[in-house]
């Protein structure tokens, strides 16, 4: 069995086969869906796609950092009144992103900071994203990190370094997604050098398909695709990458 740790099925790039692309990924094995949430826009048609697939999707709540505009209090006042009306898996997905922006840093942390504290009292994992922006999400992190904390660092394409100080929070799993399948994405060295209990597997569809079908719609079937790249450079089993990988995605999200 496959869990993908992250995927946005509920997009409108789905909107037309979406029983297909659930079909085909259990076909694949994958038998699990987390599905983080963006901001207040998707969350009916997030919420709709969980109950037209129950026992598959989970539903999480959050403000992705790209979302975080001047009005991101009344978005974290909307995931607090659902957080008191609703059942979710985790918090996210959210985070600091300083690839589209590099002037919104400040309302960014202070939201990022917020949801932290909403997983902390939830007793739920926070899905962290964190694009070009490593140092400054790891400095929140670190300030905020005690036993109650704790999630998965989505889509991870660090360095050893930087894989070590995730691990070194003591509660954190890295995604690992279709960027590990990139001829040059330098993944797979860092990966070589980490064990698999701190790994997930992720497919952050619609986006960052794998090869060989990157720059095209990614979706959930694709995750075998990663599993397999794992699977090989870990010189272990498909099978052995797929138990391990499922064991640590239910630590996190405590479906056992």
């Amino acid at each position: 069995m496959l869990i993908d740790t992250h995927t946005h099925l509920f997009l409108e790039q789905f909107a037309a086969d979406d029983e297909q692309v659930i079909e085909s990924a259990v076909t694949n094995g994958v038998e699990r869906f987390y599905l983080p949430n963006i901001d207040s826009s998707t969350y009916d048609s997030m919420m709709a796609f969980v109950g037209k697939y129950p026992g598959r999707c989970y539903p999480l709540i959050g403000l992705h950092p790209c979302s975080v505009k001047e009005d991101f209090e009344t978005e974290l006042d909307f995931i607090r009144e659902k957080l008191s009306k609703q059942t979710f898996n985790g918090i996210g997905e959210t985070g600091i992103d300083l690839y589209w922006d590099k002037t919104n840093l400040d309302n960014q942390i202070t939201a990022f900071t917020s949801q932290i504290q909403l997983a902390k009292e939830n007793k739920l994992p926070v899905i962290i994203h964190c694009r070009e922006s490593f140092n400054e999400v790891f400095e929140v992190i670190s300030k905020c990190n005690d036993e109650s904390l704790f999630g998965i660092f989505h889509c991870f394409t660090g360095s050893v370094k930087q894989a070590q100080d995730v691990i070194s929070l003591g509660g954190f799993k890295m995604g690992i997604g279709g960027v590990l399948t990139f001829k040059n994405g330098g993944l797979d060295q860092t990966v070589k050098e980490i064990d698999l209990k701190h790994l997930v597997l992720e497919t952050d569809s619609p986006y960052l398909a794998p090869a060989p079908y990157r720059g095209k719609r990614n979706e959930s079937s694709y995750l075998k695709i990663i599993a397999e790249r794992l699977a090989e450079i870990k010189e272990k089993s498909l099978e052995e990458v797929a138990a391990i990988t499922t064991e640590n995605a239910n630590m996190v999200f405590c479906q056992l």
